[in-house]
Order: structure tokens, then C-alpha cells, then sequence
């Protein structure tokens, strides 16, 4: 059988649209995620919900836990799997990257050598000085945090990085071996462009805000020029809940 072309190579991604919830009416009155054996587990009417891929949906984390919760009983009459960013991460980070988490790795990696901070405008100044001014703390952190130098350039042209900082962001990235805290460290990869915004985050550097902006210098600076799209929001704002879900994932 010929490859499907429209699904994607990120895994994470993959996951995600395989394990979306299906929309349905909703058939339940009493959420709750008490903890139990194995973690938090989402129960519906006291019945243990299970995931599209049918394990058990259970997260490590009580911020996760509450937030799933938060999502499923806000749910109207029927269940709107675009209005549960977190249910979709998890059920990812279950059916998806926990069977795949040496891929997942390698393609949060992947990102380390083409990283979006590494690239900067040459003009006008305005967008050059709003890019130092949020990229180049998050280079400095990561400067001394993997202990070595990173080469900027100015344009698109790629630069090669020192194979030896390189390697110490791949020993950053070999940390993360729970499906939860990885889904969320390959999400913000993902939607940023950067691992090392997504590190920074993960381990404190930066918090969300700081993270989300820093990642979105252009296109703020376009929007600060041109005005917003309409469509162009509604997909950032999709995208956003997508981060904070990730940012959830990645606390310790």
C-alpha cells in the first residue's frame, strides 16, 4: 500500500491525529480523576475511560489530572475534542509517544541544529532589537547550561553548531523518558521552532509567556505592522491552548 502523504512525519503529530478524541454526544454526568494505582485516572459516571487507542487514561501529574477533569466536565451536550488540548496530549503521550520515545527524542533534536533563535533579522531595527531583547537571554542560558557557543547568523543561510554543544542538548533531551514529559517537551519544539526555547521552559529559564512570545517575535512584529487576520488568530489561538497543555506536561 502507497504511503499516505497528507500524515506527518513528526510522531508526536502522528499520535495526535490518530488518538483525537471522535466527536459524540456526551454521555456521562460525573467526571472525576482520583489517584489509583498508575497515576491519575479519569473515570466518567465512575467508569475508568480508556484512550482511542483503549488503555487507560491516566496522568503522572495533578496539574494534568485537574486540567483533564476541567476539560471533560466542561463539555456541553456534546464533546468538542478542539476544546481539550490536554485530553489530546495525553492520550498522545499514552497511545503514541510511549512506544515511540527513542523517535519522539530524535525528532526534538532534530531541531537543535537548525534552531530558530540561531536565525536573525538584519532589519528593520525595531525587529531586530525585539529579537535580542527576548532571544538572546534564552542564548545566554543556554550557554552556560550546555557549556558552549552557538553561531548566529543574520538571514536564512544555515550555520553548523558545535557537534560538542549539539551533544549536550542531546543528553538534555536523553533526560526526558516519561511519555508525559516528553509529548510536552516535542509539542513546544514543534510549535516554536526551537529546542531551546522548549528547554528553557522545561527547566525554568523562561516561563510560558516569556517562551510563547519569544517565539513569535516575527510574527507579532507583523501584526504589529500589518493588524491580525482573523483566520490567522483563530489558528495561534488553537496553537496556544496547544502550548499551555505541553507547558503542563514539562512542569516537575
Amino acid at each position: 500500500m502507497a504511503a499516505d502523504k497528507s500524515t506527518p512525519s513528526n510522531p508526536l503529530e502522528a499520535a495526535r491525529r490518530l488518538t483525537a478524541p471522535v466527536s459524540q454526544k456526551r454521555f456521562y454526568a460525573k467526571v472525576e480523576m482520583p489517584e489509583e494505582e498508575g497515576g491519575f485516572v479519569l473515570r466518567l459516571d465512575g467508569k475508568r475511560a480508556m484512550t482511542p487507542g483503549k488503555n487507560p487514561l491516566a496522568v503522572p501529574l495533578r496539574c494534568l489530572a485537574e486540567a483533564i477533569a476541567a476539560e471533560w466536565a466542561g463539555q456541553g451536550e456534546s464533546i468538542d475534542p478542539a476544546s481539550m488540548p490536554v485530553t489530546r496530549l495525553a492520550n498522545s503521550a499514552i497511545d503514541g509517544v510511549a512506544s515511540r520515545v527513542a523517535e519522539v527524542r530524535a525528532d526534538a533534536f532534530a531541531y537543535a541544529g537548525t534552531d530558530l533563535l540561531y536565525y536573525r533579522a538584519g532589519e528593520p531595527e525595531g525587529l531586530v532589537e525585539r529579537q535580542h531583547a527576548l532571544w538572546d537571554p534564552i542564548i545566554a542560558w543556554a550557554e552556560k547550561r550546555f557549556g558552549g557557543r552557538f553561531v548566529l547568523a543574520e538571514g536564512i543561510v544555515y550555520v553548523a553548531q558545535p557537534e560538542a554543544t549539539l551533544a549536550a542538548i542531546g543528553a538534555a533531551i536523553e533526560y526526558f523518558d516519561d511519555p508525559f514529559g516528553l509529548a510536552g517537551l516535542s509539542l513546544v519544539t514543534s510549535l516554536t521552532g526551537s529546542a531551546l526555547i522548549a528547554l528553557a521552559l522545561a527547566e525554568g529559564a523562561v516561563d510560558v509567556d516569556a517562551a510563547w512570545a519569544a517565539a513569535h517575535v516575527d510574527e507579532d512584529w507583523n501584526i504589529g505592522k500589518w493588524g491580525e487576520d482573523t483566520e490567522a488568530m483563530a489558528r495561534r489561538t488553537k496553537r496556544l491552548a496547544d502550548f499551555r497543555a505541553a507547558a503542563l506536561a514539562l512542569r516537575r
